[in-house]
């Protein structure tokens, strides 16, 4: 067998965190990153911008498949190389519905999958409207450029979104927003999947995700207390969105629970998600090491827990300054079972700047000493 090359566009944690199951399985792996120093920074073979085709197809030019630590980059990029022959997993076309929240409520409305009702809003009235018939609350969200709770808001009238609804506002969004009802969710989950361009299709346990101002900030695997019918039903909902939109690689499927059960499509994300994090050690087959085989079209790993539970705590930045480092040798030491990883990213307020990660067979003890390790790694704060 040739060596197969994986070029990865984006410099961040998910492409940094690609790079040790690259090595393992023989893969070349190549970043290009936005600038130098990036967090991937030990992949990165060229830095430039990803927005401009002549650079994208430079990089093309030295790997067997392009995939992403992002969803951001253009699709008349990735189409102009599609045309070009340039191999890209996921591929535009399923990258549009990533790209684009209306696009993406439009095709999972055709597809008959559970989602949140919803509307394309254009003005003032069209909000009024929605939230009038929604119990006089609706959640607003720009469907461009979103993502960690940017982008989102809780609206009660037009007047809340005024800058949103201005011409230069819409312009922005492509010209429309999207309106949500609230929905009255008891808990947050997701559901992690992967499929390679062959239609080879594997699913992780479903976890529950727990917020903090709009960002992840733990991650339990599995979700507590979820039913059978439950787990089915999100593994169902996750096969159906993969092979409907078209994804290639890892699809994270995040979902509203309902206090009667029901599950509710919140966002999607075609790549590596936060919520899978705890992969790397409770699972057969991390999501970094799956993606790469899956874009790769090599036969998928395994998904199998290798504990009963895993639970992931996010170090989210908590000023300008702290990297959490001082204290990690401190941390490692106090408590052994937890597996530390940092991102190596400039230290910002609310920025994800690590996780911990503990597995093993009981989940409150597992998610008590991966709080307690987070909590020396931040104690100065």
């Amino acid at each position: 067998m040739t060596e197969l090359r994986v070029g990865v566009i984006g410099g961040g944690q998910l492409a940094r965190m690609m790079t040790p199951p690259a090595i393992n399985l023989g893969i070349n792996i190549k970043v290009l990153a936005e600038a130098p120093g990036s967090s991937a920074a030990l992949a990165t073979t060229m830095v430039g911008d990803y927005t401009q085709v002549e650079v994208v197809r430079e990089f093309a030019k030295s790997v067997d498949v392009i995939t992403f630590d992002h969803e951001h980059v253009p699709l008349t990029v990735l189409r102009q190389l599609e045309a070009e022959g340039v191999s890209v997993q996921p591929p535009s076309k399923a990258l549009a519905f990533a790209q684009n929240k209306l696009e993406m409520r439009t095709r999972l409305g055709e597809l008959g999958l559970p989602m949140p009702h919803w509307a394309e809003i254009h003005d003032a009235g069209s909000l009024e409207l929605f939230i009038a018939e929604h119990g006089g609350v609706a959640i607003l969200k720009t469907p461009i450029g979103g993502y960690d709770g940017k982008g989102v808001r809780v609206v009660r009238s037009a007047s809340d979104a005024a800058d949103w609804l201005s011409e230069e506002g819409l312009a922005k969004v492509g010209g429309h927003l999207l309106a949500e009802e609230k929905v009255d969710f008891v808990r947050e989950l997701a559901q992690l999947s992967a499929r390679n361009v062959s239609g080879d299709f594997q699913a992780w346990p479903l976890v529950q995700t727990v917020q903090d101002n709009g960002v992840c900030s733990e991650v339990l695997a599995p979700a507590p207390g979820a039913s059978q019918a439950t787990l089915v039903e999100a593994a169902r909902i996750a096969r159906l969105v993969s092979e409907g939109l078209g994804v290639t690689g890892v699809l994270a499927v995040e979902m509203f629970e309902t206090a009667d059960g029901r599950l509710l499509i919140n966002e999607l994300a075609m790549r590596p998600h936060n919520s899978g994090h705890f992969s790397i050690e409770g699972s057969v087959t991390s999501q970094f090491e799956q993606h790469l085989r899956a874009v790769l079209d090599l036969p998928l790993g395994s998904a199998e827990s290798t504990a009963p539970h895993a639970v992931m705590v996010n170090l989210l930045g908590v000023d300008q300054t702290n990297d959490f480092l001082p204290h990690y040798q401190e941390a490692m030491l106090a408590h052994p079972t937890a597996k530390i990883h940092t991102y190596g990213k400039g230290a910002r307020q609310g920025r994800k700047m690590g996780h911990v990660t503990v597995i093993g067979n009981d989940a409150e003890a597992a998610l008590t000493e991966a709080r307690q390790a987070a909590m020396v790694l931040r104690q100065d704060f």
